[in-house]
């Protein structure tokens, strides 16, 4: 008769052992039992990037990658792309429901009376270097406001998680913007209550010489969208990150801190940054096949395209790909969406990509939009920041709340040198240092 139980058998030792399978895993530490003697510390897994390891049960985010499927609570991305915005979203992502007509209005209420931030915060920013990333600008704010909520530290009371909760969701798109308007040589701009969530943030980041800054109501819902297919991606690297530094019981701002922080690697948040440069790199369609045969050979890239996660075509980049031409019927075409959707039909009808399963991602068509709407290349990080807060938080309060969590604290395998004495330096040798040691040490 079948059981959930995994049977291993140590071919060093003849032993057997019956793991118990849950949830179509086994307990890493259940591999401790297995030992080659008495006094061995038992077998661990090896796995660098955790591209096989859950850290955690999570309810917030699904994604099945085999068959390009991203889920928010239950609810597919596709239907909350086209129903939802953006705070309802976060609400649902937050709190594991979609709001009614009351609470959701008090959720926008409490989120937009948060949007300000304390005027020291100005004089902060104003530190930065003139010429300073926006993205390093946002992970230094986030964390300082560790030190003017000093309430944080209390994450195990459940007002207080709401309450931060509340606050980053509500300043993020400040702090985003100043460090927009500080890049650019230009003053702030106070959040504007009356204006939605996205309304107010594109207030925030163009308004000039108006009394009034109202926002086209397409590139409002374009962004709101964005953000909806940004907020929430299971565990990623900032999200690992932020779920690690909650371990410690940190508090929110710098969990988020340490998210934003991740974020800023060009390999997370900067992918859609690297497509931009991809694409103006091509130049026109002429180009495509030759700029095809050089990732053929290893000389190039093809960015945009295939996923940690997903071996089908992404969900949202569907979604963002319709999106673009919508966006562009009031800022006017830009002239890479050609070059982009031509690359896409080649590498799709090319063997060599298809059976890599190397297909469109989120990032392929959402730095188009960022550039038509007129953001610089350094910004796009930091509007993903904004949308992954939500995200964010609901993890932090899940990792806060979970018995089962504890402090993060990995193992490793030690390849080091064996026990040494240690000799003065006086009659120390010349040292020689291997190749493999100075890989090491650098």
């Amino acid at each position: 008769m079948a059981k959930d139980t995994l049977d291993v058998t140590d071919g060093r030792t003849g032993a057997r052992y019956e793991l118990p399978i849950e949830l179509g895993a086994i307990r890493a530490i259940d591999l401790r039992k297995i030992k080659a003697s008495a006094d061995d510390i038992g077998l661990r897994s090896y796995d660098p990037g955790l591209t096989n390891t859950a850290s955690c049960k999570s309810a917030i985010g699904y994604v099945d990658g085999e068959r390009g499927v991203l889920c928010y609570r239950g609810y597919a991305i596709e239907e909350l792309a086209e129903k939802s915005d953006y705070l309802e979203t976060a609400y649902l992502i937050v709190k594991g429901e979609l709001p009614d007509a009351h609470h959701f209005a008090m959720w926008r209420h409490n989120i937009t009376t948060h949007s300000m931030v304390h005027e020291n915060i100005k004089k902060f920013m104003d530190g930065f270097r003139y010429d300073a990333h926006p993205m390093g600008m946002l992970v230094g704010t986030v964390g300082a406001l560790s030190t003017f909520y000093p309430d944080a530290k209390n994450v195990l009371d459940l007002e207080s998680r709401r309450l931060q909760t509340r606050r980053l969701i509500g300043k993020m798109p400040t702090l985003a913007a100043f460090a927009y308007r500080r890049s650019r040589g230009l003053p702030y701009v106070y959040p504007d209550n009356e204006l939605s969530y996205t309304g107010n943030f594109l207030s925030m980041l163009f308004k000039m010489t108006e009394l009034r800054y109202e926002p086209d109501p397409v590139l409002e819902r374009a962004v709101d969208v964005l953000f909806i297919l940004q907020a929430e991606h299971e565990q990623n690297c900032s999200t690992n990150a932020v779920r690690c530094v909650a371990s410690a019981r940190a508090d929110p701002y710098s969990a988020v801190a340490a998210g934003v922080a991740a974020l800023y690697g060009p390999l997370h948040g900067g992918a859609n940054e690297a497509v931009i440069r991809m694409l103006e790199e091509i130049g026109t369609v002429a180009r495509i096949p030759e700029y095809l045969k050089g990732c053929k050979t290893g000389e190039r890239r093809l960015m945009g395209f295939g996923h940690r996660i997903y071996r089908n075509y992404d969900p949202r980049a569907r979604i963002i790909k319709e999106l673009a031409h919508r966006v562009f019927e009031v800022t006017g075409k830009n002239p890479l969406i050609d070059v982009a959707l031509e690359l896409e039909r080649q590498a799709l009808e090319d063997d060599y990509f298809v059976s890599r399963k190397l297909f469109p991602n989120l990032d392929f068509y959402s730095g188009v939009i960022y550039q038509a709407l007129g953001m610089p290349l350094t910004m796009f990080p930091v509007l993903f920041a904004i949308a992954r807060t939500a995200g964010w938080m609901a993890h932090w309060a899940e990792l806060v709340r979970d018995p089962e969590q504890r402090i993060v604290r990995p193992r490793q395998i030690y390849v080091g040198e064996g026990a040494r004495s240690y000799v003065p330096i006086e009659k120390r040798p010349e040292p020689v240092m291997r190749e493999d040691a100075v890989s090491r040490t650098i």
